[in-house]
């Protein structure tokens, strides 16, 4: 009846590159095309923007929440008895602040890069740009 199913999912080779065509009728048929890749298409100035505003906005509320771990921390500094203890309080409040601080700038720069793209994609000679290899 043919191959079983854990077969098909192990050897990725198996599975030929399927795409669904709708045809006039409505009918959808699955044809392989290996040599045609598909088309995609190019982001324009709109998904730029948007994925800045939301960047920069990820980034605030990271800035927001940096402020809060570094306040607690301020606050409540960890204290043990045992060095050990306070070895792993010190290192996991350390990892606590970075992290957070490393989200608010990973989130800045991206946004900032994106709506500089977005200002180039506003520019005259985008579309040539994008075109040449």
């Amino acid at each position: 009846m043919g191959l079983p199913l854990y077969r098909l999912r192990c050897d990725p080779g198996l599975i030929a590159p399927l795409q669904r065509v709708v045809s006039e009728e409505g009918r959808s048929q699955q044809t392989t095309s290996p040599s045609e890749p598909p088309v995609r298409q190019r982001k324009g100035p709109l998904s730029f923007l948007t994925g800045s505003l939301t960047s920069l906005g990820l980034g605030w509320l990271a800035l927001q929440l940096s402020g809060r771990v570094v306040g607690y921390y301020a606050e409540h500094p960890p204290h043990y008895d045992a060095r050990f203890a306070q070895s792993i309080a010190v290192f996991i409040k350390t990892l606590m602040v970075g992290m957070s601080f490393l989200a608010t700038f990973t989130f800045a720069f991206v946004g900032l890069g994106l709506f500089l793209t977005f200002i180039r994609s506003l520019l005259p000679g985008w579309k040539q740009a994008e075109e040449t290899p």
